[in-house]
């Protein structure tokens, strides 16, 4: 872990990758839901 001038601390990779993955992940799913909601709506 790194620090740089404002103090704060880099996360390690991984971790940043999982938030990505997690981010990514709960956007799929939201428009999902959503898509599926109008899709009942219309029919």
């Amino acid at each position: 872990m790194t620090s740089d001038k404002t103090g704060e601390v880099e996360l390690p990779l991984w971790k940043r990758l999982l938030w990505f993955a997690a981010l990514w992940i709960a956007g799929v799913a939201s428009v999902t839901v959503v898509s599926y909601a109008l899709r009942s709506l219309i029919i």
